[in-house]
């Protein structure tokens, strides 16, 4: 059973709950079953309402949320019972009171929910939480970089965090171009499920499959920013598009083309080397060569030399949008 058909099944009988508990007090209180029946099913739904208008709010906001309120009723009740409305009359004592609750509770809550854990090892001496480095927090997998097949190698270097969370979303969108009529769209699917099966059954890595209630019609990079959001978690993708808007809004993206880029090698002018010619350049004398980590070097004056692989000196270097193009000398002879 899926998640979405789990959370819509329990607020099925939390009305059903709500409507039985309003069809009881109406009768005894009201004389009036149907009344309470009406009464309950709106309590019901105004409790799912609010639910679904707090579907971002994360566990760790709540808690912070709900400490901070404990803190302010502490704040309240040591105000109070110091005996300052005393001659007070006891209407407006009441009404006193209802406002000093309400304002140190909320300003318990929020001051909680703006405080990281650091300063809460201030207020409850005896008290350490383990700080979580950026290698250990989890991270969200776009397919992208599932389908790209790269993630279980990078992983294992131990330069990024081996738990992974794949939201159930993502795993539907894997499914959906594993049943694609087209071939090359049906093989990437595939091998992307492949990929996640190879995963889960590495004990090195941490596997989550979350089915966290989203917007069913939003796209699938706006679903996963949300989930991001609500979870705190970093996106590992290899779509600069969805790093660019996820940066935009907040959320820490980690790119792996990125990565690949800035462990090019930092060739420059008079450098020597080896490289296999595999191509015509763009002028007639041109051949072209690529490393083994796919940094593409124009050597000129080499198109008799294609298929071998010769000695050259890189003479300049190019940046471009796709990154760095380098152009090359043969090298003589001695």
């Amino acid at each position: 059973m899926s998640s979405v058909v789990t959370v819509n099944l329990l607020r099925f009988l939390f009305v059903a709950f709500t409507t039985f508990l309003g069809s009881e007090f109406g009768h005894s209180y009201w004389n009036s079953s149907i009344l309470g029946m009406a009464a309950g099913i709106a309590f019901g739904l105004t409790v799912i309402l609010a639910d679904r208008m707090a579907k971002s709010v994360s566990l760790r906001a709540f808690s912070s949320a709900t400490f901070g309120l404990f803190l302010g009723f502490l704040a309240s009740r040591l105000l109070l019972a110091s005996g300052i409305l005393w001659q007070t009359p006891p209407r407006q004592q009441w009404l006193i009171s209802l406002a000093v609750y309400a304002t140190f509770a909320y300003i318990g809550m929020i001051l909680a929910m703006r405080s990281n854990r650091d300063e809460f090892a201030l207020i409850i001496p005896y008290v350490r939480f383990r700080r979580e480095t950026a290698q250990e927090s989890p991270l969200l997998i776009d397919s992208n970089i599932i389908i790209d097949g790269r993630l279980p190698d990078i992983a294992a270097t131990g330069f990024i965090s081996n738990s992974f969370v794949i939201p159930q979303f993502i795993l539907e969108e894997l499914q959906t171009l594993a049943d694609s009529h087209e071939p090359a769209k049906r093989e990437k699917g595939r091998s992307a499920l492949s990929h996640i099966q190879d995963l889960q059954r590495n004990p090195a890595f941490n596997v989550n499959i979350t089915g966290t209630t989203l917007d069913h019609f939003a796209a699938v990079d706006t679903k996963l920013i949300q989930l991001a959001k609500m979870t705190g978690s970093r996106i590992l993708t290899n779509d600069s598009n969805l790093c660019s808007i996820a940066r935009m809004q907040g959320v820490t993206a980690l790119n792996l083309n990125d990565l690949t880029r800035a462990m090019r090698p930092a060739l420059t002018a008079g450098d020597e080397l080896e490289v296999p010619l595999t191509k015509e350049g763009r002028d007639n004398h041109q051949a072209v060569g690529y490393l083994k980590d796919g940094t593409m070097i124009v050597v000129n004056h080499a198109r008799p030399h294609l298929g071998k692989t010769v000695k050259i000196t890189i003479s300049s270097v190019l940046q471009t949008q796709a990154g760095r193009m380098f152009f090359a000398e043969l090298k003589q002879a001695a």
